[in-house]
């Protein structure tokens, strides 16, 4: 049996909506949210709702980065595979992004 017929009977579409990559993609949206309202929070931006900003940011990127760890724990190949490797790997990104940008935001020495 040739490796290549294996190999490609394992992969997907790139169109095909697997339940990996749809985690994924619900993870890394959530962690692109809360990586633009942190930013906004940090820039001072977002007005009344600068109190829950810091608070959301924190949250929802770690929850972001943790799902998409997960995702890419359990992955069985690459990219391509329907795994959801590249948005888990998104995901992981910007909600460590988001988590930073929520912890300087929310621990910010007042200036006397």
């Amino acid at each position: 049996m040739d490796i290549h017929l294996l190999y490609a009977a394992s992969t997907v579409g790139a169109h095909t909506l697997t339940l990996d990559r749809l985690v994924a993609t619900a993870a890394a949206l959530a962690a692109l949210a809360a990586a633009v309202v942190g930013a906004l929070t940090l820039m001072r931006r977002l007005g009344r709702f600068a109190k829950r900003g810091p608070a959301f940011a924190l949250v929802a990127g770690a929850a972001g980065a943790v799902v998409g760890g997960l995702v890419l724990a359990t992955a069985d190949g690459g990219p391509g595979t329907g795994n959801g490797v590249v948005g888990a790997a998104a995901a992981v990104v910007l909600g460590l992004l988001a988590v930073v940008f929520g912890a300087l935001t929310r621990f910010r020495i007042k200036s006397v």
